[in-house]
């Protein structure tokens, strides 16, 4: 007899069927699997809720339910996923800044959670998702290297001031920005925060925020404002592709405002591909 697929937390015994579903789509997956891949799936070494949708041990959608809420679902069990980890989500209450990933997830989970959960401060539906396999299109800018640890003090505004444009909101709010410092040093230490600085001042910036053994995902784009429109955030990014797919991983991914349309021109100009859309619900 076929059993209905249900939702559940999932536990360690579910790594390689969360391993099988996310690699149906590692640029989309990025994040997740990055995350299972250091941490497994038990629930204590998680540090958060992993459910999973499926009969048994095979899973249709997983959805980790910690500071972002990022549903994954296999294409066809977008919509029966997201009526099950709704339900979890209620009863759990709302303890995310952020409801993230593919579109075809995102949606009709915010459609069923914006009763409860609403209304978001910003829902943006249509983010594309872009990938680059191959070497940059346009010549890396050669100033654009790791940050260094003694530099946190430098790149912090320019980081605060990314987050804050990007968002909506000051990364300070909360706990005098602790936080956000303690994640961009670990980022900095890690070798995965690059900048041009000149002068004691960041003239471009970003981060490769996520990394699985296949994909990372860069994050966290800045230009100082009086240096845009001059060709720096293209070499710029061109630099942290080169870097990435030397160093980190061998396909390097972002996702982008579709509104944002100077930088969806400067990703194309680099050699960036759409692979993908993303959705983003902000509280």
């Amino acid at each position: 007899m076929l059993r209905s697929p249900t939702a559940r937390l999932l536990d360690e015994g579910d790594e390689p069927a969360v391993h099988r579903l996310l690699a149906t789509d590692p640029v989309a997956a990025c994040v997740l699997a990055g995350r299972v891949e250091l941490t497994g799936t038990a629930p204590v070494a998680m540090g958060a809720p992993l459910w999973g949708f499926g009969s048994g041990r095979t899973l249709e959608a997983v959805c980790l339910a910690g500071a972002n809420l990022i549903p994954f679902a296999a294409p066809g069990a977008e919509r029966a996923a997201a009526a099950a980890f709704a339900g979890l989500a209620r009863r759990a209450g709302r303890r995310c800044s952020t409801i993230v990933g593919p579109s075809a997830s995102v949606a009709p989970l915010w459609d069923l959670l914006a009763p409860y959960w609403g209304p978001a401060r910003d829902h943006r539906a249509r983010q594309p998702l872009l990938a680059i396999e191959g070497p940059p299109a346009v010549a890396p800018e050669t100033r654009v290297r790791p940050v260094r640890t003694h530099e946190l003090d430098t790149l912090l505004p320019a980081a605060v001031a990314m987050f804050t444009e990007e968002i909506g909101v000051s990364p300070l709010r909360i706990d005098g920005g602790a936080g956000y410092r303690a994640r961009l040093a670990e980022l900095v230490r890690a070798g995965r925060s690059l900048a041009w600085i000149e002068d004691g001042q960041v003239v471009f910036k970003a981060e490769i925020g996520a990394v699985s053994r296949a994909v990372c995902q860069v994050q966290g784009v800045w230009v100082a404002p009086e240096r845009r429109g001059t060709g720096i955030g293209a070499a710029g990014t061109a630099a942290v592709v080169e870097y990435a797919r030397s160093t980190v991983a061998p396909v390097v991914s972002l996702y982008v405002n579709d509104f944002n349309t100077a930088a969806r021109a400067a990703y194309a100009r680099v050699g960036f591909r759409e692979v993908g859309q993303f959705s983003s619900v902000l509280f």
